[in-house]
């Protein structure tokens, strides 16, 4: 287990709960976040590690992050070969008095980020565990009146996963896109947000925030960050119009007749209807939802399989073949996209 290679050869990091692996010069490498924490930071709110980094994609695993921090920082990225299971760890935040302390127990066990290779490098993306914890403390601290603050008036909730009938948080996604300010479509980490409930009162579930952090470290070039790397970007939508949240969105798509009608048509004989992830867009001045469908066989093959696209925008709902068709029903007949359709499985 590669996370559990470098919580041995690094016993004071806190290591992410997703490692996941890249090619680079030709041999697999899992690529693993480390933190350094605390929870002796002066004035600074505690989390519960445990609590706040669960969702949908790990509920029912052993949480592998324990523990009430109100200091976490991602100092160390290490890679694990899945070969020989051979150990780096890179000091990625050489500023944090943490590590440094840390360093001068084990001045031999970390290497300076820029002996990454820039073919590394370019594989490194931004930590899901940390931008959990950061887009749970977001909900509150993006209030800045100190009156509604301290009232705790306009705090945020991350929503909860529409696919699933337990109550449990929709899970970050990872997407290429381009946010309001952004030139050009880049590489991130997003969440969105819906009010917080409080006092008892019926929670809505209409979208008030949404989230992206960068998450391409690369440049191109060994040993150079992005600049863009980490940079937090979150759109707050107007009140003054009513966005549907996730499960407003799912909610919409479910009463819609045509939808229900042709997925009532897919559920005949063996097969089984399944939602595939809820994904929030920032498109043209509005939100855009998109889920794609899936029918699994419940015989004995279980290999699920693309058969349905479903798109939101505002108030109208497409559902089609393909995304582009039921893109083109959203925006009446062309929304100037062109998506490939291929490999469909």
């Amino acid at each position: 287990d590669p996370a559990e290679r470098v919580r041995k050869v690094a016993p004071y990091l806190t290591v992410d709960t997703a490692p996941y692996p890249a090619i680079v010069d030709g041999r697999v490498q899992w690529i693993v976040d480390a933190y350094t924490t605390s929870d002796q930071f002066p004035y600074s709110t505690a989390q519960q590690l445990g609590e706040v980094t669960v969702d949908s994609l790990s509920q029912g695993q052993n949480p592998a992050l324990q523990g009430r921090v109100n200091y976490i920082r991602n100092s160390v990225k290490a890679t694990v070969d899945a070969y020989d299971g051979s150990v780096s760890l890179y000091a990625w935040d050489d500023q944090d008095p943490l590590l440094r302390a840390w360093q001068n127990v084990y001045p031999s066990s970390l290497r300076p980020y820029s002996e990454m290779s820039a073919g590394l490098l370019d594989h490194v993306r931004y930590p899901e565990d940390m931008f959990k914890v950061q887009r749970e403390l977001l909900g509150r601290y993006h209030v800045t009146d100190a009156d509604d603050f301290y009232e705790n008036n306009d705090a945020w909730s991350v929503p909860s996963d529409p696919t699933r009938e337990e109550d449990v948080k929709q899970p970050p996604y990872y997407m290429t896109l381009q946010m309001p300010g952004q030139d050009e479509p880049a590489f991130s980490l997003t969440s969105s947000y819906i009010p917080q409930i409080t006092d008892g009162a019926q929670q809505r579930n209409v979208l008030y925030g949404f989230l992206s952090a960068a998450g391409d470290a690369g440049t191109g070039e060994d040993g150079v960050k992005s600049e863009e790397y980490g940079r937090l970007r979150l759109l707050e939508l107007p009140r003054s119009t009513t966005v549907p949240g996730p499960g407003q969105a799912q909610a919409n798509f479910d009463s819609n007749a045509d939808v229900s009608r042709e997925l009532n048509l897919l559920r005949q004989g063996a097969s089984e209807v399944l939602n595939g992830n809820m994904i929030t867009l920032p498109v043209a001045g509005g939100i855009l939802y998109v889920q794609p469908v899936y029918v699994r066989s419940s015989g004995g093959t279980t290999y699920p399989t693309l058969r349905k696209v479903l798109v939101s925008f505002g108030d109208k709902v497409g559902f089609a073949d393909t995304l582009q068709e039921a893109l083109d029903q959203v925006f009446d007949g062309d929304s100037g996209a062109v998506t490939p359709e291929e490999n469909q499985a």
